[in-house]
């Protein structure tokens, strides 16, 4: 199927992108009865559910060019805005007001993409899937309470983001008085374990870190953390504090050629007393401090080329992040 593809830049066209699971949506945010407009890879989408499945197509009306998410839902169909086209849930226009007796066209369809829902989130694929949603086991553990973060809106591409995500240097500076200490910067030695092409990315062994602020509790302690790549745009981390886990997958979304969105997943088990709010405003407090960064970094491309910038051992999560990006193809983003 054609998906809109001729609206993709060069690089968002990149036939590894489209075969990736974005994230372009909370679950709630899609209501029965309600067309709700989203963006990814320089597609506009329309979301919309029925009471048995979420739909993803392209936010178009093959007939005149109007956005269906300025249209409504009725019987099961959604109703282009501009001529009261109706489409059903596979996709074919149904009924054309202007010719009521008229059977439409085979070619009256909407251009519709592969969409799912996990973890209070929709995602979407717009080529054929290279595989399934991301595994974050905690969202499915009852021990673990689970908040939805971001989305949060960088001018930058993907790539830098996950690596910003991977880096565990950065953690005492950026984000001093956190999740570091400037005092105690050092990165003591951590083992790396290389992904292949045909699975998951790389991940690393236990890093001990000493925070004055892991969570937002307020509660300092030495904590560990366990990083884990699991697609080109998604990755996580588990940070251990004696029995207390908190895990994050984080996941990015290329919304434009420079724009992207990065919706991350909080799991815990403990901090109960802590309001969701609260744990919210924590990570919008440390995903603005990254952003800063971020969106500062040249090349905006994430050179895969080692000799292009110095490293360190601190480094081989990133290191690593970058080698396996080049065993995958992508081309989006990188250098």
């Amino acid at each position: 199927m054609l998906h809109g593809l001729t609206e993709m830049s060069s690089s968002l066209a990149d036939p590894v992108l489209q075969s990736q699971w974005f994230v372009v949506a909370k679950s709630s945010d899609v209501i029965i009865g309600k067309p709700v407009q989203a963006n990814l890879l320089g597609i506009d989408v329309v979301l919309w559910r029925t009471e048995t499945a979420i739909h993803a197509w392209r936010d178009l009306c093959i007939h005149r060019g109007a956005k269906l998410s300025l249209g409504h839902v009725q019987d099961d169909c959604l109703v282009c805005p501009y001529h009261g086209w109706k489409y059903a849930d596979t996709g074919s226009c149904v009924f054309i007001p202007a010719q009521p007796d008229r059977t439409p066209p085979l070619r009256a369809r909407a251009d519709a993409f592969f969409a799912r829902e996990r973890y209070g989130l929709v995602w979407i694929c717009v080529g054929q899937p290279a595989g399934d949603i991301p595994n974050f086991p905690m969202a499915d553990d009852p021990s673990f309470r689970c908040i939805l973060c971001g989305p949060y809106r960088f001018e930058a591409k993907g790539p830098r983001l996950i690596e910003n995500f991977v880096d565990v240097g950065h953690l005492p500076i950026v984000h001093g008085e956190l999740l570091g200490d400037p005092a105690h910067a050092i990165i003591a030695d951590y083992e790396i374990h290389p992904g292949d092409a045909d699975g998951e990315g790389p991940y690393s062994g236990e890093i001990s870190i000493l925070q004055p602020d892991p969570d937002g509790t307020g509660r300092p302690g030495e904590v560990s953390y366990r990083y884990k790549v699991h697609a080109p745009l998604t990755a996580s981390f588990i940070k251990s504090q004696g029995s207390s886990r908190q895990c994050i997958l984080d996941t990015v979304t290329p919304i434009s050629e420079n724009v992207s969105e990065a919706w991350a997943i909080l799991a815990l088990n403990y901090a109960h007393d802590t309001s969701d709010k609260s744990l919210q405003l924590f990570q919008d407090k440390i995903t603005l401090q990254d952003k800063l960064i971020v969106e500062s970094q040249r090349p905006e491309l994430l050179p895969l080329d080692l000799q292009e910038e110095l490293h360190l051992r601190s480094d081989r999560m990133a290191i690593a992040y970058r080698t396996w990006l080049k065993t995958t193809n992508m081309k989006y983003g990188i250098a």
